[in-house]
């Protein structure tokens, strides 16, 4: 793959990537910056919002320094509206053959950057694999079994290593984290409904705090 960034830069540069979905565009910074301010440099900004891209356009000139990625991606068209959006990598929850070509292709006058497809079965991981991809996603995680589940399918596949995301808390993270195949995981437990609905970004700050040294102690 030639991008610009590896996804395994992506895996290391937080133990914890939040998953935002951004409705109001007003929000997206402050946000973004309740997250910086509580230890967390690498965000996913999914698209499941009209105003997606133009939050993470918004995220990238407040904070140049952070890592901004786009999720839930599904398509080409999506890959490349994130990447002109300033998307540094792209998350998709699965994965299409095409979207999976599509990304490591070059493109005259594009950036290319990194796509993390999501996955869940041992197929699929291979699929991804055989196409040059060996950094993923394992999602929804709890509701495909958890960390058990991602223990045993990746006893076979020691060359792989994921992020798993969906239904992980403080409660279950550990989990995760204990197994070798985990560089980071995916949450959205500092980023609680009725907190971003009042703007309560200390509140944000302080989970983000804990978060951060839950996922730090232990990785020991």
């Amino acid at each position: 793959m030639n991008w610009n960034l590896s996804p395994a830069a992506i895996f290391v540069a937080s133990p914890l990537v939040p998953v935002m979905v951004i409705d109001d565009l007003n929000q997206a910074v402050p946000m973004t910056q309740a997250l910086a301010a509580g230890g967390i440099t690498v965000y996913e900004v999914t698209l499941r919002t009209p105003v997606a891209l133009q939050a993470i356009a918004a995220i990238r000139e407040a904070l140049p320094n952070a890592l901004v990625g786009a999720g839930t991606v599904l398509n080409p068209q999506q890959y490349d509206a994130a990447v002109a959006a300033g998307a540094q990598f792209v998350i998709s929850p699965g994965f299409t053959i095409e979207l999976l070509e599509h990304a490591r292709q070059q493109h005259p006058h594009q950036q290319k950057v990194p796509l993390i497809p999501g996955v869940a079965t041992p197929s699929e991981i291979m699929t991804a694999y055989r196409l040059g991809y060996d950094h993923l996603k394992f999602f929804p995680a709890e509701a495909n079994g958890g960390a058990p589940a991602l223990k045993a399918i990746s006893a076979p596949l020691p060359q792989i290593q994921f992020c798993p995301t969906g239904g992980i808390s403080p409660k279950n993270v550990d989990d995760y984290l204990a197994l070798p195949c985990v560089a980071t995981v995916g949450g959205s437990w500092m980023l609680p409904a009725d907190a971003l609905k009042q703007g309560d970004w200390q509140r944000v700050i302080q989970l983000s705090q804990e978060a951060v040294a839950l996922v730090t102690s232990l990785r020991g």
